[in-house]
């Protein structure tokens, strides 16, 4: 096994397209790394460039205690696991698995014994047979993670290889690679673009943009306490509502947030905490409130008000989109923000089924002060996380 870092790697491409800036980010041996973001984020070009597909222009490249920026790719004892399976066609199951032990000249008896142990691990010994066109996409994937398998690498490079299943099949595939994962123990670097994909596979996960790191943390706390808009946008599902509001001083009634129409009390020790949060009462912020804050307030208390724009029953949940009049932040399929949306702004609640409501009936959402997150406009940072 063994660790990877990337220390301050940069890579332009010869057009002068900036893929990867100052990249530092340490894997520690043994540890599932997932990088995610939108296109173009350069999460699979720093995945290339630990794999040796792609030189850095700047920086060092290290696995385990080795750099490797002029280490040929065979010679990084590492394994690559594709989107596309890159199953050799006319090969059985059996033969596919085999092949890398075979470019490294290793005995028929050694391969076998290789091949068998690796196929009873994956389920597939019933496969060997087979070729690829008479399997499945979840078999095929799994012949594709078993050819890295076998050759016990140091660690494994893995650039979005779920991406091609369906939807059920995905779920399975990535309980079955976190499984594999406690088993093997092996350090594996990990590329999606989707962010639940990143959720619940990560021990921990890197969110990219622009070829920058945004934030690298568990995927709870990145949830929890995103550190920049960009963040709060990409991650969770639906995504944060982002609302421009302003932070008002106290009066008789105590501090207080305006989002429109709306006036939402303070709690005095809440501020108390967080002193940047204090300093910015009067001005303007970005306030992002996660879906399942969101609940159904009695007539008497402040609560966000607005007509039903449209209704989603998931079975267990209904997702109540409410049009209000505090500006959105409207944040794009990447997670970056563009710009404001004069006098409407849309917010989704996560609501029980039990929960009564259609277009255009009007409903007054509360939230908790304490679950609301606060950033600046101008920087897009968070402003003092939530404890």
């Amino acid at each position: 096994m063994a660790s990877i870092d990337f220390e301050g790697v940069g890579k332009v491409f010869s057009e002068g397209t900036v893929a990867l800036a100052d990249l530092d980010l340490a894997i520690a041996d043994g540890e599932f790394m997932v990088l995610v973001g939108p296109s173009g984020s350069g999460k699979s070009t720093a995945l290339r460039v630990a794999a040796g597909l792609e030189d850095a222009t700047s920086g060092t490249v290290r696995i385990g205690d080795r750099i490797v920026n002029d280490v040929e790719p065979k010679d990084r004892d590492i394994a690559m696991v594709f989107q596309s399976y890159a199953l050799y066609p006319h090969m059985t199951v059996e033969g596919n698995l085999g092949f890398p032990l075979k470019m490294h000249h290793q005995h028929k008896a050694q391969i076998a014994d290789s091949v068998a142990s690796t196929a009873n691990r994956l389920e597939i010994g019933n496969l060997l047979d087979r070729r690829p066109r008479q399997l499945s996409g979840g078999q095929r994937q799994r012949v594709a993670l078993g050819r890295a398998i076998v050759r016990d690498p140091l660690a494994f490079l893995m650039d979005e290889p779920l991406s091609n299943l369906d939807a059920k099949l995905r779920v399975e595939m990535r309980a079955y690679v976190r499984h594999l994962h406690e088993h093997l123990r092996k350090t594996i670097l990990y590329v999606t673009h989707d962010q639940i994909e990143a959720m619940t596979m990560g021990e921990r996960v890197a969110v990219m943009r622009d070829g920058r790191l945004e934030q690298v943390d568990a995927p709870q706390t990145l949830y929890d306490h995103p550190t920049s808009l960009f963040v709060a946008a990409f991650i969770g599902s639906p995504a944060m509502n982002l609302l421009r509001g302003t932070l008002m001083p106290a009066n008789g009634e105590g501090p207080a947030l305006e989002l429109g129409s709306s006036r939402l009390p303070l709690p005095p020790a809440l501020l108390e905490r967080r002193p940047e949060l204090a300093a910015r009462t009067g001005e303007e912020v970005v306030v992002g409130i996660r879906p399942e804050a969101l609940l159904p307030a009695p007539d008497s208390s402040p609560a966000l008000e607005g007509p039903v724009a449209l209704v989603e029953s998931l079975g267990c949940d209904l997702l109540v989109h409410v049009d209000v009049d505090a500006p959105a932040v409207v944040a794009t399929n990447g997670g970056d923000t563009n710009g404001v949306m004069p006098n409407l702004g849309r917010l989704t609640a996560r609501l029980e089924p039990s929960v009564r409501v259609s277009p255009p009936d009007r409903i007054r959402l509360s939230v908790d002060p304490e679950r609301l997150h606060f950033f600046d406009p101008r920087t897009e940072r968070a402003l003092d996380a939530n404890p």
